[in-house]
Order: structure tokens, then sequence, then C-alpha cells
């Protein structure tokens, strides 16, 4: 299977009908820059129409380990070779609900003059779960990073009565702060 460029999708649920549960996952190597592995945080936004989390609580992260109905949850233990998960429960994302978006910022990076730009390697795959097949895995985002201190790595989204999944690399230098401000989430 060939790994997915920047603002590739695929029809996920039209590909695979039935599919009803996903898992999206994160891997990374940060070499010996273990500052920056350490301080990795995956999180998702629960978006509607316009772009905008819900609620504050529409933010799963480590803080808040589900979205409110639990329909998007932060996995304890990542599985096949994965360095952070969220499973989606796709049945159960509520109707205005259009786009769960999946970011990856370091925690303090910019205090600490981190970047992901330090990551020798950083791929999104999304996983049928249960099980963990992997269905979908994107090129190498790290060659393409330089000040970021966070990253959109992509979407599932609804297309029609579809769920699809795109790939976006979508870089930030003001790290979380600028993903924030983009989809609507205080500080």
């Amino acid at each position: 299977m060939p790994a997915m460029s920047r603002g590739a999708n695929v029809a996920l649920t039209r590909e695979i009908p039935g599919l009803s549960r996903i898992l999206v996952g994160v891997s990374w190597n940060a070499g010996a820059e273990r500052l920056v592995q350490d301080n990795l945080v995956l999180g998702t936004v629960l978006c509607d129409a316009d772009s905008k989390a819900l609620s504050p609580e529409h933010f799963v992260f480590f803080n808040q380990l589900t979205s409110p109905e639990e329909s998007v949850a932060q996995r304890e233990t990542a599985l096949a070779g994965d360095d952070e998960q969220v499973e989606i429960d796709l049945t159960a994302v509520p109707a205005e609900v259009t786009r769960v978006v999946v970011v990856l910022y370091l925690n303090d990076g910019t205090a600490q003059r981190r970047t992901l730009g330090q990551l020798r390697e950083l791929t999104v795959v999304v996983r049928e779960a249960p099980g963990s097949r992997e269905l979908v895995r994107s090129e190498n985002l790290a060659s393409a990073l330089s000040g970021e201190t966070a990253l959109v790595l992509g979407e599932v989204y609804r297309h029609q009565r579809d769920w699809k999944f795109r790939v976006l690399g979508a870089g930030y230098t003001s790290g979380i702060a600028g993903i924030a401000a983009d989809y609507g989430l205080p500080l």
C-alpha cells in the first residue's frame, strides 16, 4: 500500500462497508531528541460545519480523555507500533460534527525552543478497530517540518453519508495556541 501524501484522501466507509470504529495513530522517531519525543501530545478536535470545536469539552487530549458523548477517546495504551492513538466510534459521533481533526503538538515546545522539525520520522495511520488492521498510512510528514511546534496531521470527515480521511500535515509555529485560535478553543 503506497503512503498517502499531504492533501490525499480516502473514502473509508465507502471502501469498507460496515466500518464503524477506527483507530487513528501516530508514530514518530526523534532520534536522540528525547525532550522532543517526551513532550509530544496527540489531540483531536470535534468540529462543526464552520470548522470550530463544538465546545472546549470536544477537544480530546491527555487531560480530557473522551469527548462528552464518548465517540472519541484517547487510548491509554497504543497498539500495533503506534506511539499514541485515539479511537473513533463513527456511529456515535454527533450529527453536528462534520470533521474530527487530529493534531500533534509539543507541550511547552515554544518556550523551550523545541520544534517538530527535530523529528526524523512522523506518520499518521488509520486502523480498523478492533483488530488494528492498517487501512491508511501517510507519507513521512517530518521531512517538510522545520520550526513548527504543532501540526494538524489529518482529519476524519463526513462526505455525504460516508466517512473519509484526509492527510493534512499543516504546521503551526505558534504551537497549540495557533490550533486553539483556528478551531475556536479557549486556552
